[in-house]
């Protein structure tokens, strides 16, 4: 750190964060590093998608409380410094580890709270939690789905139940596999929230030689990109399992990406507007809908390949013994578009097939149709 000649309000500061050079004023500098290092971090979650953030997090320095939900889960974890049921081969230094069976715990602790846990859990994870227990925190959404019984997203949720203003809620999103993002192969990861400067600096704990932060505000459309990829991956995973070939796999991703893009304007209209009007092309959208897609980590195109192979929905559930996201997102998004009125041949589609019992090679041959 150099300092640097007098100007009217007081001589500047140069210091290197993140591989860049930035500037400020004394007290300015003083006040970042603070912000920094008394921002006290929490994780709900312990399945893979947590499991990597957790990585990411404590790689840049900042250690964590994390809720694990089984005592027995955090003894292992404490013993072996590995998670006992996802990405085993990543390790943690446990002493940047606070473990916590105890969600509300976690949340008195804490000032930014991270969520990643799948959003058919999110009400039971919540549940013993008090009205007001999320004043002055800021909530980071690492969810990718709906809460099923309500068909909303999480921010609606944390409003109407915990009276929780979008003002400090922010969503980290993106095409990012968990395998990937825990073995530190480069990912790109986009922050949203309302306010530009606070999302900036939300996602400055994230930014490190694996991991490249974009932002923007569009915080309610990349939750609505999210819900809608894993549909088109269930859709994706339907295709291959009734053994289409990539030719038609490239021509139907391209159209559900016009689909969404559709589908995200609409929203838009809707919600007045809320943020800047967004690139659909960008990593976040088209992006996470494409990795969704193609890749054999993708546990929505899993499933769909199981359906298309001729599985039940519930045989499919049993077999894979994860949450595929896009299956309960498929009934969200037929509810919410008799209000907004988008046509949505594709998702349409994919609903009855996994909700209405239509037989999957029939459906395809009607979507073979449609598709330019």
């Amino acid at each position: 750190m150099k300092k640097r000649n007098k100007k009217l309000a007081g001589f500047t500061y140069i210091f290197k964060k993140r591989g860049a050079f930035q500037k400020c004023t004394p007290f300015l500098f003083v006040s970042y590093v603070c912000t920094m290092e008394n921002s006290r971090i929490g994780i709900i979650g312990s399945g893979s998608w947590a499991t990597a953030i957790a990585k990411i997090v404590t790689d840049n320095g900042h250690p964590i409380t994390w809720w694990v939900r089984q005592q027995s889960n955090i003894d292992y974890f404490t013993k072996r410094h590995h998670n006992p049921h996802y990405l085993r081969n990543t390790y943690f230094d446990i002493a940047k580890i606070n473990f916590t069976a105890s969600v509300q715990a976690l949340v008195d602790g804490s000032d930014i709270i991270i969520i990643a846990v799948p959003s058919i859990h999110i009400e039971a994870a919540l549940k013993d939690l008090e009205p007001g227990c999320f004043q002055n925190k800021k909530i980071i959404s690492a969810v990718k789905g709906v809460i099923p019984k309500y068909n909303i997203l999480l921010n609606d949720y944390l409003a109407s139940a915990f009276n929780f203003s979008l003002d400090n809620y922010f969503t980290l999103l993106g095409p990012s596999h968990a395998e990937e993002v825990a073995a530190e192969q480069l990912s790109y990861l986009t922050f949203s929230g309302i306010n530009t400067k606070q999302t900036e600096h939300i996602a400055s704990y994230f930014a490190t030689e694996y991991i490249n932060t974009r932002i923007n505000n569009d915080v309610l459309g990349v939750q609505y990109a999210a819900v809608a990829k894993n549909i088109y991956a269930l859709g994706a995973g339907i295709a291959h399992g009734l053994e289409y070939g990539d030719n038609f796999l490239s021509v139907f991703i391209a159209n559900a990406a016009n689909e969404m893009d559709c589908l995200l304007s609409a929203i838009m209209k809707s919600n007045n507007h809320l943020g800047e009007a967004a690139n659909h092309n960008a990593s976040v959208y088209l992006g996470d809908l494409l990795v969704t897609c193609y890749s054999l980590h993708s546990r929505n195109r899993t499933f769909g390949n199981m359906i298309g192979k001729g599985y039940s929905v519930r045989a499919a559930e049993l077999e894979l013994n994860m949450v595929a996201e896009g299956y309960n997102a498929s009934k969200c998004i037929m509810a919410m578009n008799n209000s907004i009125q988008v046509e949505l041949p594709i998702i349409k589609a994919v609903y009855q097939i996994l909700w209405e019992g239509h037989d999957p090679a029939a459906s395809f041959k009607e979507i073979e149709k449609i598709l330019v």
